[in-house]
């Protein structure tokens, strides 16, 4: 067996999972954790840091908005820190770092102690979605590469769920007790992830006689422009769904929250079924087809309030939302092949991550003034359909490497 597939992961049930699933679910963990955990795992804390006396509500905001400034510093960095830092070096480090961050926030020492372990949270998610995936893929055979990213980018929906039961559970104990417990979840994951990212770490070269591709191309500035304008599409349901059913709706909290979890429940689904897609149809046809479902399930909302209408939307919406990401990533690979692909997956992650707070404070302003829902859902799916339309253009015949 391969060193790259030896260790925890692989110990009792090596025989049921082959060598590219098993490296799948290390990239899927170094998700789970960099993101679900050590960034959204903030959000369901929120209230209990509020009620609990250790932050205002003003500075959990600014705490929040710290966590995304770290994430896309960590994101553009990324690919150069790679070049003097070895990537299987970098991912653990990265994973413990965020360990770290998760259980030094268990101190109640106020907004100037925190801020620098958040800023830090945010910065490994940014490099642990820029630099693990890249990895797991080249070691991908072709065939399997989409259902490779289904795998990986299905740890970011586990990593909200589990949070999400996480944080209730443990917070009738206290904040630092909900800090600790994250982080020594944290630490197991990277535990049980630590040895799948031995072995060879070199980049696949181009294929003979060919000449590595660029990675600034019209297809690609239209795929970086396209997965930016997804991040309208990406406001509306994650940040003002729950509340446009608790409250726009009148059908209440309990209800505003059955459907975030469903929402949730699509984030775990969706990247592995449009993996199979990509594999089946390719990244070209399955982002088109994915993006233009995704600006459909935003609009329905619009025209029915039904709570089936709403529980579609809401599960369609949180399958596609990291579904594009995973698409997003394999269509890069396909653009400029292995050697590029770092660096250009760290600009649509940056763009997407910075267009995100962009379009928050937009539409939290434009709600603000117009106590409006539809025309948040509106301006998201019609958002989400813009970007359909560039993608269509962001086509460059290449034999994928």
């Amino acid at each position: 067996m391969p060193a790259g597939f030896s260790g925890p992961l692989s110990g009792v049930f090596a025989p049921m999972i082959n060598p590219v699933i098993r490296n799948a679910l290390a990239g899927f963990g170094a998700l789970l954790l960099g993101l679900g955990l050590a960034r959204f795992g903030y959000t369901p804390l929120i209230p209990v840091l509020i009620q609990d006396g250790w932050l205002s509500a003003g500075a959990a905001a600014y705490l929040g908005a710290t966590n995304l400034f770290g994430y896309v510093a960590g994101s553009l960095l990324a690919t150069t820190l790679a070049r003097i830092v070895p990537a299987p070096r970098l991912i653990r480090a990265s994973m413990l770092l965020s360990a770290v961050s998760l259980m030094a926030c268990a101190l109640p020492w106020g907004f100037v102690w925190f801020a620098p372990w958040r800023f830090l949270a945010g910065f490994t998610g940014g490099l642990l979605m820029v630099g693990a995936i890249p990895l797991i893929l080249s070691r991908a055979p072709l065939a399997q590469r989409g259902r490779s990213n289904g795998i990986i980018f299905t740890g970011v929906g586990t990593g909200i769920i589990t949070a999400g039961m996480l944080v209730p559970a443990l917070a009738s104990f206290g904040p630092a007790p909900t800090w600790i417990g994250m982080g020594l979840l944290a630490l197991v994951i990277a535990r049980l992830t630590w040895k799948q990212w031995d072995g060879d770490t070199a980049l696949p070269p181009p294929p003979q006689g060919e000449a590595p591709a660029r990675a600034f191309t019209l297809p690609v500035a239209l795929l970086l422009v396209a997965y930016t304008l997804d991040a309208a599409g990406f406001v509306p349901h994650t940040v003002f769904l729950a509340d446009y059913v608790a409250r726009g709706l009148d059908r209440g909290v309990a209800a505003g929250g059955f459907y975030w979890v469903l929402f949730g429940v699509g984030a775990i689904s969706g990247p592995l079924l449009v993996g199979f897609a990509a594999e089946r149809f390719g990244f070209y046809r399955s982002i088109v087809v994915v993006l233009t479902i995704k600006s459909f399930a935003i609009a329905i909302p619009l025209v029915s309030q039904h709570p089936v209408a709403l529980a579609v939307s809401a599960v369609t919406v949180g399958a596609m939302t990291p579904g594009i990401s995973a698409l997003a990533s394999g269509r890069v690979v396909e653009l400029v092949g292995f050697a590029a692909h770092r660096k250009v997956w760290g600009w649509l992650t940056a763009g997407f991550a910075g267009a995100s707070a962009g379009v928050g404070y937009l539409f939290s302003y434009l709600f603000d003034r117009t106590h409006s829902y539809d025309l948040l859902f509106a301006l998201g799916a019609g958002g989400v359909f813009a970007a359909m339309l560039l993608t269509i253009f962001a086509r460059k015949p290449r034999n994928p490497t």
